[in-house]
């Protein structure tokens, strides 16, 4: 297994895992499939904090993080998305390409990073709970996919 900064190459792989979180599972409530063009544009930006991890050059998860809300206010708080390939878990890759981007944000100054989990995904919130982040909310109803209602986990770590 490799992690390295993603790059606009990598945009048709990440869109494929994606996409399928998107189509098939409440672990993201974003209904809007991801594109390979927008993806490679995000991708062109160095100041975007976009990791993958691949074996034998085929890209098995990413990692990402953004801002947690707009406002300057909020500037040294960030959320992250981590996604694997539907058959690349249990490696240790989540947890790897959690640490490098907790890394990058940290040597960036950033003070604390969320993840915003489905309530219905227990091994994600389990997962960031190993990996130290607190469950510090969750929030009721606040979803809407697959014509019902979710609760998001909020889970927090301090860098």
């Amino acid at each position: 297994m490799t992690i390295r900064r993603a790059t606009p190459k990598d945009a048709a792989a990440i869109a494929q895992i994606w996409n399928h979180y998107i189509r098939n599972t409440v672990t993201t409530f974003n209904s809007q499939e991801k594109t390979t063009v927008d993806l490679a544009r995000a991708l062109s930006d160095p100041q975007t904090p976009f990791y993958v991890s691949t074996a034998k050059n085929t890209v098995t998860g990413f990692a990402t993080y953004s801002d947690f809300r707009r406002g300057v206010g909020y500037a040294k708080t960030k959320e992250h998305t981590v996604n694997l390939a539907p058959d690349a878990g249990g490696r240790g890759l989540g947890r790897a390409l959690l640490q490098v981007i907790e890394d990058h944000a940290r040597e960036q100054g950033i003070h604390s990073i969320f993840a915003g989990v489905s309530a219905e995904n227990t091994a994600a919130v389990g997962f960031h709970l190993a990996c130290g982040y607190a469950e510090v909310a969750r929030l009721s109803q606040v979803g809407w996919k697959f014509d019902r209602w979710h609760d998001l986990v909020l889970l927090q770590k301090f860098l």
